[in-house]
């Protein structure tokens, strides 16, 4: 069987019973967390991949971590530009912290180092990866033994991705970024980033990248860089589960709310499959 990790993002938590942009993030958030269990309890760990919170509240936290105190795997909480620091490290044991007390860390699994990321620059939205932090990553990856592969998790990306309104504020130091990376890209399996609220796959040089949507609420799909509203939007919340063996690496991104209707391909018996398909009864 391929090993099996889910990948969560932008959870955006408020103080307990607070909605926000008129959703329940915690709500939301719990559904996620009861069809993981439901269906994907054989999974190694979840990642968070960052905006745990919305403003970075000590009781943002712990709802955060009361949510998902009923998941029933282990998991990796990662920072975004929502974030605070020292309040995810004091009230999150799942945040990695490295000797900088950046929330930064690496998980060590049958297919490779994953290396998990700190890329918050709480003076701005946009990310940050100053000298310690890339200092920390180098190290990192030097470290590790020469055939290992790497799996690496941030919340910023490191490159444009299309919409312009993220790309204001993505990864402000990717070239520093990608000058650290640069000897290990060939062994760099997958990059996994939060921020986008949008489900967005492709390489990055050669590198292949996901990103899903958040968990509460949505970016609108605007590609035009002279479009003046930067929308959100209630499009439909979802997690991804990653499915990884020592050939291929597979992200399914799975809409975790819909309510669509299921139904069977194969006609009933004695029912033609061109009837069955043409006079299916609507809903």
């Amino acid at each position: 069987m391929p090993f099996k990790f889910i990948h969560i993002t932008d959870t955006h938590l408020a103080n307990p019973g607070l909605k926000l942009y008129g959703l329940d993030p915690r709500a939301r958030l719990d559904a996620a967390v009861a069809d993981i269990n439901k269906h994907q309890s054989d999974a190694a760990f979840a990642v968070v991949t960052g905006d745990l919170t919305h403003w970075g509240e000590p009781e943002s936290y712990a709802n955060f971590a009361e949510a998902m105190a009923a998941l029933k795997i282990p998991y990796i909480a990662m920072v975004g530009n929502h974030d605070k620091r020292v309040a995810c490290l004091d009230g999150l044991k799942a945040a990695p912290r490295d000797p900088n007390s950046f929330v930064q860390g690496t998980r060590t699994t049958e297919h490779g180092l994953f290396v998990f990321l700190d890329t918050l620059d709480e003076t701005s939205h946009a990310g940050e990866m100053c000298a310690k932090r890339l200092g920390w990553l180098a190290s990192t990856l030097a470290a590790a033994p020469a055939d290992m592969p790497f799996v690496v998790f941030m919340h910023h990306p490191p490159f444009p991705v299309g919409v312009h309104a993220m790309d204001e504020i993505a990864l402000a130091h990717s070239a520093e970024f990608a000058e650290v990376i640069a000897p290990y890209r060939a062994r760099i399996r997958h990059l996994f980033f939060g921020h986008v609220h949008r489900p967005i796959f492709g390489t990055y040089g050669k590198i292949p990248f996901s990103t899903l949507r958040g968990t509460n609420h949505q970016v609108w799909f605007e590609l035009d860089a002279a479009a003046t509203d930067h929308l959100a939007s209630h499009e439909p919340p979802a997690y991804g589960v990653v499915l990884i063996d020592d050939q291929n690496l597979v992200v399914h991104s799975h809409d975790f709310l819909d309510t669509s209707l299921r139904f069977p391909f194969e006609p009933p018996a004695g029912v033609d499959g061109r009837d069955y398909a043409l006079n299916f009864p609507a809903r």
